[in-house]
């Protein structure tokens, strides 16, 4: 059975061009086209495609709204972002949104049916560029999460009070404790840390500056 295949897309020669590779592609078929998300997000339930190929960018709503919208109305439909983009924002909110593949639109048409048919197949596929992001940022959360480990719970509790600008009596007000107090777990962060500031360990947990 053919590999049926929707596109959201607002770039008439992008989109032209994807609607050629697939419909003179076998194992592959067109399910329908549209150039913005309002219309998607209406007409493709009843068409009910096993893939969608979803640029980011649309008049209108964006593609990563769209996405979010038909996951809900669309179960059978796997959604792969064919985009420009490629900033840790769009990648990841496209991602939560319920994306399970991201492209850049600078792939070949051969590698664009192969990651079709690697969805289709179960994978996730994504551009080495993406992916890399990807690795990167599920790397420093790693970190970050390693570097919270080292704390208690109160202290977790009070780096992420300084973290939003609160001073020492203001944390104490807040966790009912005094401000000597406050003081001590703050010293105790720091040796454990091993820095000497506030933002010193705001830098090393959360990557902040």
């Amino acid at each position: 059975m053919d590999i049926n295949v929707a596109i959201i897309e607002d770039q008439l020669e992008i989109r032209e061009s994807l609607a050629t590779l697939l419909r003179g592609s076998f194992g592959f078929s067109l399910a329908a086209t549209y150039e913005n998300a309002e219309d998607a997000m209406e007409q493709l339930p009843a068409i009910d495609p096993h893939i969608a190929l979803v640029d980011i960018h649309l008049p209108g709503k964006s593609g990563i709204i769209a996405v979010k919208a038909l996951k809900k109305v669309c179960p059978n439909t796997l959604f792969m972002m064919v985009t420009a983009f490629e900033d840790n924002e769009n990648i990841f909110n496209a991602l939560k949104a319920g994306a399970t593949g991201y492209l850049l639109k600078t792939t070949p048409p051969a590698k664009i049916l192969e990651a079709i048919t690697d969805l289709a197949q179960g994978g996730s596929p994504m551009s080495a560029q993406i992916a890399r992001k990807v690795v990167a940022s599920f790397n420093a959360l790693k970190q970050v999460n390693a570097e919270l480990e080292k704390l208690s719970g109160r202290e977790q509790e009070i780096l992420n009070l300084l973290s939003k600008g609160f001073r020492y009596k203001e944390i104490g007000d807040k966790l009912f404790v005094s401000t000597e107090t406050v003081r001590t777990h703050i010293s105790n962060i720091y040796q454990k840390l091993q820095v000497n500031s506030r933002t010193d360990a705001l830098n090393k947990v959360y990557g902040e500056k």
